[in-house]
């Protein structure tokens, strides 16, 4: 979300009688400031945590026994057990987080961190945010609240609400203005609250009706405090866990002439600082319109724009894609080098075959030759022994 469409000016309404309208009044430029769930959301939550108070366990909880474990060769688990005999406690385990009686799994302690420190300048876009949703009717009528009888939105009264002093004044005040109704919604809505809580002086729940902001308090603050739902704060102190229960944005308001005016000094514009925060200016929306659709399909952009790429399914049926690698053509139309790479690697394999050719070819001659001559040398030697052989025998006839 950014900023909403504004109106230039708001009408200023009585508190009673027959008159429409008092007078107009200019609308504040904290109403134009960029909507963010997100922001509002991140710093409601650590707000919130800012209430807290420390709790914890007692230190000793749990082990308050005397037990010691066992040890290993008795077939049972390690874990501590209770000392003694003769009763029924006596060997059972102690101190561990799964056993009767015993301590918690990581006990809380008094020193944990509960609290959270929040960027004041955060904390402020926060604010504007939450101030900004109150006058979209779609976000307050989102969070329930019953606006459809009311003038308009944002809702301005007459300074005079202020002087009120009396609950009787106060009711009679939100039926004229038709803001009742929201009354009555919150008081269908109360019931017992679920939990532990309902015995700790808070038994009952009830969702929130209107906020009434005003400037002076006249009695205004004691007139509304017994209306269920209804709350008062002063101009200068908004506090965003009023301004956006649950981290909702769209809480209803009533505001008070002099209270609305004083929004422009308190938030400052884009142009113009704070009054009230040094250095603080309202912050400027990432985009000032949010229909992106429009923007893409106006003429101003479509025409800068390139011609939408052909689809690659023609008649609705999938293209069957030759595979490049059974196809020569579609490979070499992919990768041009595939080609000469696949002739030098032929050329390559040429030139491996014929150089083992030549190794083969001449181990195989040297091998034969060795062979050749390792038989001629075998006759000789048979020749030689036949000689030797006839020559003993001529000497044993002689």
């Amino acid at each position: 979300m950014t900023t909403q469409q504004l109106r230039p000016i708001v009408s200023v309404f009585p508190i009673k009688g027959k008159v429409k309208t008092i007078k107009q009044v200019p609308l504040p430029s904290v109403f134009s400031a960029p909507i963010r769930p997100d922001v509002v959301r991140f710093v409601h939550t650590n707000m919130a945590k800012n209430n807290r108070q420390a709790h914890a366990v007692s230190t000793t909880a749990g082990e308050q026994t005397s037990a010691t474990s066992w040890g290993t060769g008795r077939a049972v688990a390690r874990i501590p057990r209770v000392k003694g005999s003769g009763t029924g406690r006596s060997g059972q385990a102690a101190f561990g987080n799964m056993c009767r009686g015993g301590r918690m799994y990581a006990p809380k302690k008094v020193w944990r961190k509960w609290h959270r420190k929040i960027n004041t300048n955060q904390k402020r876009y926060a604010v504007c945010s939450a101030i900004a949703a109150t006058a979209v009717t779609p976000l307050v009528m989102s969070r329930g609240h019953r606006v459809n009888k009311l003038p308009e939105l944002p809702l301005v009264v007459s300074d005079q609400l202020q002087s009120l002093t009396k609950t009787r004044q106060a009711v009679k005040f939100l039926k004229f203005i038709g803001a009742y109704r929201d009354v009555e919604k919150v008081i269908r809505t109360k019931k017992t609250r679920v939990g532990q809580g309902k015995y700790r002086n808070r038994r009952h729940v009830l969702r929130k009706g209107p906020m009434v902001v005003y400037a002076r308090n006249l009695g205004i603050k004691k007139a509304f405090r017994n209306i269920p739902g209804v709350e008062t704060a002063s101009v200068y102190t908004l506090n965003l866990l009023k301004l956006a229960p649950g981290s909702q944005m769209g809480r209803f308001i009533i505001w008070t002439e002099s209270a609305f005016k004083l929004l422009e000094d308190i938030y400052g514009s884009w142009e113009k600082p704070s009054k009230f925060k040094s250095g603080f200016y309202l912050p400027r929306p990432v985009m000032v319109n949010t229909d992106v659709e429009r923007i893409i399909k106006s003429d101003q952009v479509q025409t800068v724009l390139r011609n939408r790429r052909p689809r690659s399914r023609k008649y609705g049926k999938k293209i069957q894609r030759a595979d490049p690698y059974e196809d020569m053509s579609v490979m070499v139309k992919l990768n041009p080098y595939y080609k000469t790479k696949l002739q030098k690697q032929k050329e390559l394999e040429e030139k491996n075959k014929k150089e083992r050719k030549e190794i083969v070819d001449k181990s195989r001659k040297e091998y034969e030759d060795w062979l050749y001559f390792s038989e001629e040398e075998e006759e000789e030697e048979e020749e030689g022994s036949d000689e030797d052989r006839e020559i003993e025998v001529l000497s044993d006839e002689n």
